[in-house]
């Protein structure tokens, strides 16, 4: 199924809708935008859609049509804009991301920095880099045949992915023993370094008709704003494929129409919710996540203490175990208080009689 989220520039979520699983594939996006207008009307809604969604002739469809877009491109273009991006300014979005807008054409281009996504791209790399060269190193200590040294290489350059393009790897010809004279491997440092130039980068691709847009979106803000609204689509992906493990639930399978979209509308919900608390927290602690301080309030217990008493009931005392120094900072932030300890209570149960001693 493919689920359709339509939400403020701020991120709040006003409805969404549901659609078969093959409803936005290349071919079938135009009568999805057209069901969508007709469901809401027109607006000056901006559609923020993966890289992989839209064909360049949709594009080009919306363009003529006025309608405006927020789209990820794939990193190749950044070697095709990187002299023209060079000399554009660099604007401080939040610590450790910055971007950079590049007007061509009829479009925006926004080049993105993140320094925790340079570090992870950066460690991915390195890792898949040492077990390519460590495999290939371990190829030229064995005695084997070519056909085997070749199979065994397309298999190390496949679990490498691109990383196997900075190792440039000369195999023996068919009439050519294997041994190191015929078999060398030589590492492109160039393209290494290139590379890790470009790690932590990514190019979105925007088109905004000039009628239609935001009297906030002035032309020294437009890289930040567009940035923030396609970081939505990342919250709201974020949100969907994970409210199971943050809400304890488990992967149901449904088989009935009417439970799939039961199961949507409650996920639906939980997504309101996560958003009230996201916007809450921007004003009173901006450096917590929603996840941060579910999980640590989640340490605060219910707990039952259960008292015997000498007639055989017993005493029920329900206790929330206290909140501890960074529980009580989440709580004053959102103006929260913790309910009064719930009265005790006695159960009855069954009356054990002593032994009688005649017996």
């Amino acid at each position: 199924m493919v689920i359709a989220l339509i939400v403020t520039t701020d991120g709040l979520p006003l409805a969404y809708e549901v659609f078969p699983g093959n409803t936005l594939d290349k071919t079938t996006l135009k009568p999805f935008l057209d069901k969508i207008e007709k469901l809401y009307g027109k607006a000056r809604r901006v559609w923020v859609m993966d890289r992989g969604l839209p064909t360049e002739a949709t594009l080009e469809a919306m363009r003529n049509e006025g309608v405006a877009y927020l789209v990820g491109t794939p990193r190749s273009l950044l070697g095709k804009l990187e002299k023209d991006l060079v000399d554009r300014p660099w604007e401080e979005v939040h610590d450790g991301v910055q971007v950079k807008l590049l007007p061509r054409e009829n479009e925006f281009y926004v080049l993105a920095r993140s320094v925790d996504r340079r570090k992870k791209e950066t460690a991915m790399r390195r890792r898949k880099l040492k077990q390519l060269i460590h495999g290939l190193n371990r190829l030229k200590r064995r005695t084997i045949s070519r056909d085997t040294l070749l199979k065994k290489v397309a298999v190390l350059q496949r679990d490498a992915g691109r990383v196997a393009g900075l190792v440039k790897v000369r195999e023996p010809k068919a009439d050519e023993p294997v041994d190191r004279r015929t078999f060398v491997c030589t590492f492109d440092r160039s393209a290494w370094k290139k590379a890790l130039d470009r790690d932590g980068c990514y190019i979105l691709r925007a088109y905004l008709p000039p009628g239609q847009m935001p009297e906030a979106l002035v032309w020294e803000k437009q890289a930040p704003v567009l940035w923030s609204w396609y970081t939505q689509l990342v919250h709201v992906e974020e949100a969907f494929k994970t409210l199971k493990s943050d809400l304890g639930l488990r992967p149901i399978h449904h088989q009935i129409e009417r439970r799939v979209e039961a199961h949507i509308f409650v996920a639906f919900l939980a997504y309101c919710l996560t958003v009230t608390l996201r916007m809450k927290l921007n004003v009173a602690a901006p450096g917590l996540t929603p996840r941060a301080v579910l999980k640590s309030l989640a340490a605060i217990q219910l707990v039952d203490v259960h008292v015997p008493i000498t007639d055989g009931r017993e005493l029920v005392m329900p206790r929330y175990t206290e909140p501890e120094a960074q529980q009580e900072m989440i709580l004053e932030k959102l103006n929260l208080q913790l309910p009064k300890q719930p009265p005790p209570r006695i159960r009855s149960g069954e009356i054990i009689m002593p032994p009688d001693p005649s017996t």
